[in-house]
């Protein structure tokens, strides 16, 4: 975090440029003419990578040399060099408060992106390696790298019930989807751990995002949701699908969907016309990988506008264990889009 808050080089680097120009031109230019008004800006120049200290010596070197320069032409105390001495000192006191307000900012920038980085993995907490009976690996790249979090959220929960994973994708950007992200994650974390089938989890969530939508008075939002349970032992896992991508079934070279019917999004079951499927039963055994993923991986386009062909780049591993997959995609898919215009969040597991 520090680094990414240090000056660059040429930033520093300009307060010695200014000075070898003004001493070039001082011997460029006849005897008579003193080139020091342009050292008149130095210590602001300096302020932009030092201290308040460093800019109140600078400026006193800056009209040191001034007047050296001046005395140099003969014209050291004539009234548009005292004039001139007068502007650096103000530029210097200036430049003083700017280098301290610079850096008051700094530090509140610092303690700013350590509260939001503690407050994105209390969110999102990082993907463990092992999930009850399960290995686990994930992927979350939000479209705005210095917000950390976007619309996209998942949680992997170890419950008496066995292991639990939520994927999913919030309708809409911006702070009201980090809210909702934040929100729904929550309700999961205690709903995962008190309810017994999958179903009704899903049921719970749904209605959850529907009573956060009608307070909030916004009809349109949704979540888009993939649940999946896995028993400890077990080679299958439960799988629900509220209105989200199909997961794939991944095995070297083949790349398969798995089977599930597709329910509403969570916040629009009331909707429905009947009632909600029962979670499906998908077979996992070790040598398959389940993959969950939101649109931002298979909408993210090359400079031509071709959209990631996930499917395609699959097939051509020959590695698909969870950690593999996952190291793939996060190359891959930037290799193909460069800079990504929507969060991309990849859940890949298996058994054993």
């Amino acid at each position: 975090m520090a680094a990414a808050l240090r000056t660059p080089a040429w930033v520093r680097l300009l307060p010695v440029l200014l000075l070898v120009a003004d001493l070039v031109l001082e011997w460029a230019v006849p005897r008579t003419v003193a080139a020091g008004f342009l050292l008149t800006v130095a210590p602001v120049v300096v302020a932009f990578s030092a201290g308040p200290a460093l800019v109140v010596g600078a400026t006193a070197a800056t009209v040191a040399l001034q007047g050296l320069l001046a005395l140099r032409a003969g014209h050291l105390a004539e009234q548009h060099h005292m004039w001139t001495y007068l502007a650096t000192a103000l530029a210097g006191a200036m430049g003083a408060g700017l280098a301290a307000q610079r850096r008051r900012q700094a530090r509140d920038l610092v303690r700013v992106r350590a509260v939001a980085d503690t407050l994105q993995h209390t969110v999102l907490r990082p993907v463990p390696a092992r999930a009850g009976g399960l290995r686990t690996a994930g992927l979350y790249r939000p479209a705005q790298a210095d917000v950390g979090i976007g619309g996209d959220l998942y949680e992997v929960c170890e419950t008496r019930y066995g292991t639990r994973i939520l994927l999913g994708d919030v309708r809409g950007k911006g702070l009201d989807a980090v809210r909702t992200v934040a929100d729904v994650i929550g309700a999961f974390r205690v709903s995962a751990h008190e309810t017994a089938d999958l179903g009704e989890l899903a049921d719970k969530l749904d209605r959850h995002v529907r009573r956060a939508a009608e307070q909030d008075g916004d009809r349109e939002l949704f979540v888009t949701a993939v649940l999946v349970q896995h028993r400890p032992g077990a080679d299958r896992i439960d799988l629900v699908n509220r209105g989200h991508l199909a997961p794939l079934l991944l095995a070297p070279g083949s790349v398969g969907t798995a089977s599930c019917p597709e329910g509403l999004p969570l916040g629009l079951g009331h909707l429905a016309a009947g009632p909600a499927e029962p979670p499906a039963t998908v077979p996992l055994p070790p040598d398959r990988t389940l993959l969950l993923h939101t649109d931002g991986l298979t909408e993210a386009r090359d400079r031509t506008g071709a959209f990631y062909p996930l499917a395609a780049r699959l097939a051509t591993l020959a590695a698909t264990g969870p950690e593999a997959v996952v190291a793939f995609l996060d190359r891959d898919v930037r290799r193909h889009a460069g800079s990504l215009t929507d969060d991309v969040a990849v859940l890949a597991f298996t058994t054993g």
